[in-house]
């Protein structure tokens, strides 16, 4: 399939009612993200705003640009109503084949440039995205790009920065990020800046290569391409040696100091939830900022799902646990982060089941991490794309003392889960429960009981008619 722009991109969904252009004019101080929860809570549309309040014409903010499988099937280049289980199939098939990208002497992304004291976020409509957020969000649905001095691997990372000034962010990485422990082992430790640049506006499928936990000798910009099936097209930033999208509708170029920090937060998290408080981060000292003429400032609006978070910017960890998960010759079918699981559940199911394959996978997810708190394992005959398929398989074929597993996960938690207390949070000391949802080994395949739907009951024959007739029998959408 060809490269697929970002400005294609919005294209596209507006073409499919996937996106609406709103006209009037749209403040940046909380009513640009409260509309796009609105609509991303509703299931609607992405909103690209074309009059910012306080700004010129031309600067414009798009809220939930990936927020449903819809866009996201639309920015694989499928048809928008592909099903879940076809996304995720052909992200993995895609995946298979990475493609360098291309670097070329400039871009639309500089096509404005702005250097040292000519630096000025606050030309830009960076949105108060919540009500009571520590600040306004410059980035929340961009990347940071930073590389390994010793090695020149090059790594994307999505993570948040508030705007502090004119010429400063401070930025939120995980403490577990590749971003972290190229700052911290690669420069820290020398007492050297880390050179770095924030892509804001990128081609949607490189956002979503930059939310997946390759390893650390991989590029995300080949698995951008490998998405696009095409190069990635780069340029070298003005201020740096790094590369960036060029198709990008701004770039934020500069270094964070080794012996400095900024305050950031609150922020209203992804799982739905408002956590803690103001607190030091990394400093990104702005050294020089490019944009289109007329720049499209990318925003994603965490909260209750779903959002980018949750649609596509999951479904690289889930196939990473199913690459992770079959490299250890588990007999894993399929894996998913449902969205109503605000990333915090994990869905597998396999083809053998039991304590041991159930306690492998757990292992297996919770390797580095556990940040992924509800694992539920499932047979083969339940569509871990279908929630109620899973919730009902969790109500009946989990057996409530046998099926349940529970761990304290030391130094493994997620900050950002609501259920910890302030003290577990700080030290990221977790907690992890398995749903075992598969039928016992020892339990023969004749004993099973003989499930009671559409596609395990009844004839093939007659299931394969009513779906060919289903239109004739008077229903308006597809079985």
């Amino acid at each position: 399939m060809p490269f697929i722009s970002h400005r294609e991109f919005i294209n596209r969904c507006q073409a499919s009612g996937d996106l609406i252009r709103v006209q009037r004019e749209v403040d940046w101080d909380l009513e640009a993200g409260a509309v796009t929860r609105r609509s991303n809570e509703t299931g609607g549309p992405a909103c690209l705003f074309e009059r910012i309040k306080d700004y010129p014409d031309g600067y414009r903010i798009l809220g939930g640009p990936l927020a449903t499988y819809r866009r996201v099937a639309i920015a694989m280049g499928l048809a928008a109503d592909t099903p879940v289980r076809e996304i995720y199939a052909e992200h993995e098939r895609r995946r298979q084949v990475p493609v360098k990208p291309v670097t070329l002497a400039t871009g639309p992304c500089q096509e404005e440039v702005h250097r040292g004291k000519n630096v000025d976020l606050c030309r830009l409509p960076a949105p108060m995205v919540h009500d009571g957020d520590g600040g306004r969000y410059m980035v929340t649905w961009g990347f940071a790009v930073c590389r390994d001095p010793d090695t020149g691997w090059s790594n994307w990372g999505m993570y948040r920065f508030m705007l502090l000034d004119g010429q400063h962010l401070s930025g939120q990485p995980t403490p577990l990020s590749n971003f972290a422990h190229i700052f911290r082992e690669k420069y820290m430790a020398r007492n050297r800046p880390m050179p770095l640049a924030i892509a804001i506006g990128a081609d949607p499928l490189s956002c979503m290569a930059s939310t997946t936990g390759y390893r650390p000798d991989e590029d995300e910009a080949d698995f951008a391409g490998a998405l696009h099936g095409a190069p990635v097209p780069l340029v070298k930033c003005v201020s740096n040696d790094l590369l960036v999208p060029a198709d990008s509708e701004i770039v934020i170029e500069g270094e964070v100091p080794p012996d400095a920090a900024g305050l950031e937060g609150p922020f209203g998290e992804y799982p739905g939830y408002r956590i803690g408080g103001v607190s030091p981060k990394i400093l990104f000292n702005v050294l020089a900022m490019t944009h289109r003429r007329d720049p499209i400032l990318t925003m994603c609006v965490h909260g209750v799902p779903t959002d980018e978070g949750h649609a596509g910017g999951a479904i690289g960890a889930a196939l990473g646990f199913k690459r992770r998960m079959q490299r250890a010759e588990l007999p894993v079918l399929d894996v998913t982060l449902p969205p109503e699981g605000a990333s915090h559940i994990v869905a597998v199911s396999v083809s053998r089941g039991g304590p041991e394959v159930a306690q492998a996978v757990k292992e297996i997810v919770t390797q580095n991490r556990a940040w992924h708190t509800k694992i539920i394992i499932v047979d083969a005959d339940v569509d871990v794309f279908n929630m109620n398929e899973v919730i009902h398989a969790l109500a009946v074929k989990c057996h409530s003392w046998r099926g349940i597993t529970l761990s304290e996960e030391p130094g493994k938690g997620n900050p950002f889960t609501p259920c910890y207390t302030p003290e577990e949070r700080a030290v990221r000391h977790g907690a992890v429960a398995l749903f075992d949802c598969t039928w016992p080994p020892e339990l023969p395949e004749d004993l099973h009981p003989q499930k009671s739907s559409f596609r395990e009951i009844y004839p093939p024959d007659l299931q394969a008619r009513i779906i060919r007739d289903w239109r004739d029998y008077g229903f308006r959408s597809k079985l």
